[in-house]
């Protein structure tokens, strides 16, 4: 990490609720929003921010159910609503037109966003972010929908009855963390740990991301209609995937046809968090991308 002070911590509302976000300061410089993805939290790109900070004004939220942003009331995580609270900060803090980076759930969150208001979007680079794969998805929608209902049902009854995960101590924490990503280095796995728990009353330490996330939420657009926003998206896209990662090629599935000014890459010796598992090579990329 730099010597240079980190970033300063903010709140804004969106929907009643107050989420955070850290502002990198060089606010003279154009605007770079980065988003995380699902169950990680704003301080996962601190390593992309100081490398960048010197040439943007860089915002990083915690979406909402993650890091320091509240949780809702009830359980559904819709990628609508994610879409609003992006919408709502770079509107209250008049970003636009600005720069994207964005990782997994982020990524497909902002692409909608950029969908729905392209003329406030200049590039945006995004990591594995257009979801499961058709094949998940096909499989998925083929199950009648009221077996689909069901299973949801189910599995929101389960997940009010489970119970938060505590560790005894910050090193089992990032031993877990480590185990989500053996790409991770310790010093990394212990950052992306210190940010993304809390600790307890007991002494013990929690993830600060709300369990209800892992749920995929029961109903909202349909795949037809994501494809139609991703069409409507004018800027220029960096679409980037890790070789090893789980996430099929949007070349070959077919998903690529929907973006009219797109370039597809690949980083070898990386999987789902290449910003954390490749960030030199995943700097060269960007950094040759963004204007």
């Amino acid at each position: 990490m730099s010597a240079i002070p980190g970033p300063t911590s903010h709140i804004y509302f969106s929907q009643q609720l107050r989420l955070h976000y850290v502002d990198w300061g060089n606010e003279g410089k154009p605007p770079l929003l980065l988003i995380h993805g699902g169950r990680d939290h704003c301080r996962n790109w601190d390593w992309v921010a100081e490398a960048l900070r010197e040439d943007y004004h860089i915002i990083a939220p915690d979406l909402r159910g993650h890091g320091d942003s509240d949780w809702i009331r009830g359980g559904t995580y819709q990628t609508t609503d994610y879409v609003y609270d992006i919408a709502q900060l770079i509107h209250q803090l008049e970003l636009g037109p600005l720069s994207v980076i964005a990782h997994s759930m982020g990524g497909s969150i902002a692409l909608r966003y950029a969908g729905l208001f392209p003329e406030t979007v200049k590039e945006m680079v995004v990591m594995e972010g257009l979801g499961m794969p058709p094949k998940i998805i096909k499989e998925r929608m083929s199950v009648p929908v009221q077996k689909r209902m069901r299973g949801w049902v189910k599995q929101m009854r389960e997940m009010s009855a489970r119970s938060v995960r505590k560790y005894p101590t910050l090193d089992e924490a990032v031993d877990r963390m480590q185990e989500a990503n053996p790409h991770l280095s310790k010093e990394q796995a212990r950052h992306l740990t210190i940010h993304g728990v809390n600790r307890n009353e007991d002494g013990s330490y929690s993830w600060k991301f709300d369990n209800y996330v892992r749920v995929f939420p029961s109903s909202g657009m349909s795949q037809a209609e994501t494809e139609e926003i991703w069409s409507n998206i004018t800027c220029p896209l960096l679409m980037l995937r890790g070789a090893e990662s789980w996430a099929s090629d949007p070349i070959a599935d077919g998903r690529a046809s929907h973006f009219k000014n797109a370039r597809f890459e690949v980083i070898e010796n990386a999987g789902h968090w290449m910003h954390h598992d490749r960030l030199e090579e995943f700097l060269r990329l960007t950094r040759g991308f963004l204007g």
